[in-house]
């Protein structure tokens, strides 16, 4: 259960201009049991997590495989059950919706899949699956539709005419083309994307990442970016949060963040990013954690951090640090995170190449 200090201090983030507020989200999986007198074992996918995007911004929610920042995502877009917690999206409270009220708000937030591939109907024409959201959802007539599907198409910067074509016509860059003008299709506020680019060739990837921004600044979306590529995360997010084991370590705006990663595990993540010496890239001061991140089934009753950080300390593992916001906008789960004249320092320091 969260702390008093992590129920209230979210809030404080909240604004006349957010879009959506996440508040003490928990997924939880129960687990069939592994004997006839064992108890029944839970997986703690999220475990306590808030957080608040503002109308026309992106934030990207990072970490490694098993943080649980995928199931966040789909929690949010109410494709994964939620155990407890509140998601409310402008004025509508998402996590009350079922059956058709459900249905009808789906117009207001979609998501892009992570895999160009596999999130197509290979027996689906590309024009049927950006029309088919439209003709799910009964908008406009058959001919606006049509009209609809053909600006689309102009928007992410394919031609009209391969609407005929299918998916195996199509390179991977396209095919997640065709995926954003479907997510496009009912002009949601909210679009959630779930790793978009990593399935992409290199080269690919900047293409798809500026169409994205383009298609924000000109739409005035809102985006909830998932991914685990630090260096895609700096080009296109407004704010970031990491997470750890089903929780947030950390949350800050991408500049202050980038500069001046606090938590010990963001630190490490930032120093696996190759960075640009002498025209070469290398990323040879990597900090190498140790062992590996405690089971989600029965996680440790202190920093879940603190068995793989080289900075823990006795207490880390005694009690589980709140999320505290160290200064304005920067938040941050380490006890030992410490303000210097008025500047966090954080414990852990990136090593200089």
């Amino acid at each position: 259960m969260a702390s008093p200090i992590e129920q209230v201090a979210p809030t404080a983030l909240a604004s006349s201009n957010t879009l959506l507020s996440v508040r003490d989200l928990h997924v939880h999986f129960p687990r069939a049991k592994s004997g006839w007198f064992q108890p029944p074992e839970v997986v703690k996918a999220v475990d306590g997590v808030s957080f608040d995007v503002t109308r026309g911004t992106t934030l990207a929610i990072v970490g490694e495989s098993g943080s649980g920042k995928t199931t966040t995502a789909l929690a949010v877009m109410r494709l994964s059950p939620v155990t407890s917690g509140h998601i409310q999206l402008g004025d509508t409270d998402l996590g009350a919706l079922e059956g058709e009220a459900l249905r009808q708000a789906r117009t207001r937030l979609q998501i892009i899949f992570q895999d160009p591939f596999s999130s197509l109907n290979p027996r689906e024409r590309a024009g049927a699956a950006v029309r088919a959201p439209l003709d799910l959802m009964q908008v406009g007539t058959p001919a606006q539709r049509t009209e609809r599907v053909a600006e689309l198409f102009k928007a992410v910067g394919l031609r009209p005419e391969q609407q005929h074509l299918f998916p195996h016509q199509f390179s991977g860059g396209q095919r997640q083309r065709i995926n954003i003008a479907r997510a496009l299709a009912t002009n949601p506020e909210l679009v959630v994307c779930d790793e978009p680019v990593s399935a992409l060739d290199i080269a690919i990837r900047a293409q798809i990442l500026n169409l994205l921004a383009r298609l924000q600044r000109e739409l005035g979306l809102t985006y909830l970016f998932i991914s685990h590529d630090m260096a895609v995360v700096e080009h296109i997010c407004d704010d970031i949060a990491v997470m750890y084991l089903g929780q947030i370590v950390e949350r800050g705006p991408r500049k202050a963040f980038f500069a001046n990663p606090l938590h010990p595990y963001s630190v490490a993540l930032m120093s696996a990013v190759p960075t640009v010496h002498g025209g070469r890239k290398h990323a040879a001061q990597r900090i190498k954690l140790s062992g590996d991140p405690p089971s989600p089934i029965n996680p440790p009753a202190g920093c879940r951090f603190a068995g793989r950080c080289p900075m823990a300390e006795p207490a880390c593992v005694a009690e589980l640090p709140p999320l505290r916001e160290v200064v304005p906008g920067h938040w941050v789960r380490c006890r030992r995170v410490d303000i210097v004249d008025g500047l966090p320092r954080a414990p852990l320091q990136m090593p200089t190449a």
